[in-house]
């Protein structure tokens, strides 16, 4: 049989989303083709990635789970935790959409193309060497733009309740912002310790947040 989404990543179907995030770093270090490693698998990694898309995702790993032949509701109330949950029920409230739009999510958009499209180019100019002094100091500058524009986004996403027919788009924000500021870890570590491991995992995060936000884009565009 084949193993299903918990069993590629190693964890038990009460994990938390905080330990199936420590899951997928530990195996996209391992696994990924790039790396020097022994363990390097193409297809491996095609398969942690593939769970990590459903598991990482709460709300995609809750219509996973009810197909699971042991699935009961009861078990999963601890891995399902509000701090992970992008619903704000208290401050809900039936806001003008267009406003939204306008406050929160253009501005979201802005600062992700800031940080998304830049991406290859930068890391092709650092590939001629990544010893070089100048090239490594002009990648951490591009890394501190991510950050500042990051955090620009996260502020953006928690000045305003979403409206009540936004909330799909507002999950999938929530879920991208999340894999933008891991991507953002994982390359800064790359800068300390120049682990390639570090920079493909990296470069992984920030290919699921343009799935995701594609998604939002979409999910906006039957609505708006």
């Amino acid at each position: 049989m084949e193993d299903n989404f918990y069993q590629i990543l190693e964890v038990k179907q009460t994990a938390t989303q905080a330990e199936i995030k420590r899951a997928y770093r530990r195996l996209a270090k391992q696994f990924h083709p790039d790396t020097q490693a022994e363990t390097a698998d193409h297809d491996q990694i095609i398969r942690i990635n593939s769970a990590y898309e459903v598991l990482g995702d709460s709300q995609r790993r809750q219509f996973y789970d009810r197909t699971l032949p042991n699935y009961t509701s009861s078990r999963r109330q601890t891995a399902y935790s509000t701090a992970n949950s992008p619903q704000r029920s208290e401050l809900e409230t039936d806001i003008d959409l267009n406003y939204w739009i306008k406050q929160v999510y253009q501005p979201i958009s802005q600062s992700l193309d800031r940080i998304l499209k830049p991406l290859k180019k930068e890391i092709d100019k650092l590939s001629a060497d990544p010893f070089d002094d100048q090239l490594m100091d002009e990648f951490q500058s591009y890394i501190e733009h991510c950050r500042a524009s990051f955090e620009r986004a996260q502020n953006a996403f928690r000045s305003l309740p979403n409206p009540s027919n936004a909330a799909g788009v507002a999950a999938h924000l929530y879920y991208t912002l999340n894999h933008v500021g891991d991507g953002i870890e994982e390359l800064e570590t790359f800068t300390l310790n120049y682990d390639d491991s570090s920079l493909h995992t990296g470069q992984e995060f920030f290919r699921m947040a343009v799935g995701l936000r594609k998604i939002a884009r979409e999910e906006l565009k039957n609505i708006a």
